[in-house]
């Protein structure tokens, strides 16, 4: 398994896809799961990418150096990742905190990526206040006690009904993320606030919204695709998790998108 050793922690990550004059695809994974979460989208798109994923510090078995973290922090990992694998530029596919990292790269390092896909996320998720109540929370008991209204936040009940095993293994992962790696991500969530600087990113921009998402709703997404130079909204069915809840529309919307 390859990983990229940083100064205080080590990212693990893989690379899919054969062919090498494929364009490259970067996916970048929510808060409390691991690079497992784009599994569905691998059929449908390792044929036209290579496709690097990777899990955040703290997540899967990317190891948790001492939070807090921050935005610059998690973007530059991103880079690091792209400069050890002599990645000059790719495309890059966000979801929530995943999204917001993408929004950082975008504004600081967009000569380095083509197309930009920031789905069910915002410019800013959350208040300070309300991250700092959940890591107080996780602190004190952990990840398990979360597990039900995190369930109920990233899918809908049909969906959790009809695809038991589906929503079970996301979850699984979240109660195995890493409690400092979990608390230094809200650190990094708490002080982001990107609302006045998305207007400086100039690539072409697809924001995808789950219609049903009680933490980023589609309002969120639109706000960024009216914001940006080149940005455009779609809405899917389904809750926060959307690419894994509606997997086929996802899947085409970036085919859609990304050559085209």
């Amino acid at each position: 398994m390859p990983y990229l050793d940083r100064p205080g922690h080590r990212l693990h990550y893989r690379i899919d896809g054969n062919d090498p004059a494929a364009p490259w695809l970067v996916f970048c994974n929510s808060l409390g799961t691991d690079l497992h979460m784009w599994d569905a989208q691998m059929v449908a798109l390792s044929p036209h990418f290579r496709i690097l994923r990777y899990d955040r510090r703290g997540h899967g078995q990317s190891s948790a150096p001492p939070p807090p973290y921050s935005l610059a922090d998690l973007g530059s990992d991103v880079i690091a990742l792209l400069d050890a694998r002599e990645i000059e530029h790719a495309h890059f596919c966000g979801l929530s905190i995943g999204g917001l990292t993408g929004q950082w790269l975008a504004i600081h390092a967009g000569q380095r990526f083509d197309k930009v896909v920031l789905c069910a996320t915002a410019a800013k998720i959350g208040t300070a206040e309300g991250w700092a109540a959940r890591m107080d929370d996780v602190r004190a008991n952990g990840l398990a006690p979360l597990v039900p209204a995190t369930a109920e936040r990233w899918f809908t009940p049909s969906f959790t009904a009809a695809a038991p095993d589906a929503a079970r293994a996301v979850l699984e992962r979240f109660t195995a993320t890493s409690v400092d790696g979990y608390i230094g991500c809200c650190a990094a969530l708490a002080g982001a606030d990107l609302r006045d600087e998305i207007e400086r990113i100039a690539n072409p921009l697809l924001a995808i919204s789950g219609d049903d998402d009680p933490v980023c709703p589609p309002s969120d997404l639109e706000y960024i695709s009216a914001r940006v130079q080149q940005g455009r909204h779609l809405s899917l069915r389904g809750r926060h998790i959307v690419n894994v809840e509606a997997s086929r529309a996802f899947d085409a919307a970036l085919l859609g998108f990304l050559l085209n």
